[in-house]
């Protein structure tokens, strides 16, 4: 069964970029035709997807946070990161990562999710 874990700062300051990282065990990121999400939920609010790179490495991110996220990749320790540049404190949440054979996802219902990591934003 597949476990994926997040990893990273619990604290960012303003204007910083915040680097996250998923480790996955129990299968590869580059199993057919698996895509692997980072999901957010700010506080009091709904998950928001931030964008996934596909099981052969092409990059998906959502329109509204495009201009400031990248997700890549390591094949080697089965990891993929997430980098947000720029942050503000409406950048705080709860950060997931997913695996699913659906490229949007916003739900634990669907898929395998990690347990999250705390981001705060601030100075």
């Amino acid at each position: 069964q597949v476990q994926l874990q997040e990893s990273g700062p619990g604290l960012v300051k303003p204007s910083q970029t915040l680097s996250l990282t998923c480790t996955v065990s129990g299968g590869s990121i580059t199993t057919s035709y698996y895509y692997w999400s980072w999901i957010r939920q700010p506080p009091g609010k709904g998950l928001e997807w931030m964008g996934a790179i596909a099981y052969d490495g092409s990059t998906y991110y959502s329109p509204s946070l495009k201009s400031h996220t990248s997700i890549s990749r390591d094949t080697s320790k089965n990891q993929f990161s997430l980098q947000l540049t720029s942050v503000t404190p409406e950048d705080t949440a709860m950060y997931y990562c997913s695996r699913d054979l659906r490229l949007v996802v916003a739900s634990p219902r669907f898929g395998s999710w990690g347990q999250g990591t705390q981001v705060t934003v601030s100075s």
